[in-house]
């Protein structure tokens, strides 16, 4: 049977991307993305509807996530789906993420703190695809996010 697991988004970031490092010394970024969605009901209202869901990113894409993007700012995302299942506490919990295999900045550019008036340089347009190795993804004790 064919299988395919793959997640094309365009959103905005709900906060700045926290980068950690697995013990390995992979960097990990993390960081929410909401998804908008404005559709008519049957009554001919329009509606909104946002979708927040968690990105990671690893490797030099997510140095780069770390350091150019903020809250706010639009995305898209290239990845798949990958749920992960622990006990923390005594309780179950569990999460579905996005790992993204491609981040693309989107909008203009600007540093922090200066009003959004002056740009920053545009990074590079390349495209930095790092496949996560099983042994990174463990159990949210060691987990990086």
């Amino acid at each position: 049977m064919a299988s395919l697991n793959k997640v094309l988004m365009i959103g905005n970031l709900t906060r700045d991307p926290e980068l950690r490092y697995v013990p390995s010394g992979t960097p990990v970024a993390t960081f929410g993305l909401a998804v908008n969605r404005t559709f008519m009901t049957q009554n001919k209202e329009k509606k909104d509807e946002v979708c927040f869901v968690r990105v990671v990113v690893f490797g030099k894409q997510a140095e780069s996530c770390s350091q150019y993007l903020t809250k706010g700012r639009p995305v898209f995302i290239e990845g798949r789906l990958q749920y992960r299942a622990w006990e923390q506490d005594g309780q179950k919990r569990s999460t579905l993420d996005i790992v993204a295999d491609r981040v693309q900045f989107l909008g203009s550019p600007t540093k922090h703190g200066t009003g959004g008036s002056e740009e920053m340089p545009e990074p590079q347009k390349e495209t930095f695809v790092e496949e996560a190795p099983a042994e990174h993804i463990k159990p949210e004790e060691d987990a990086p996010f």
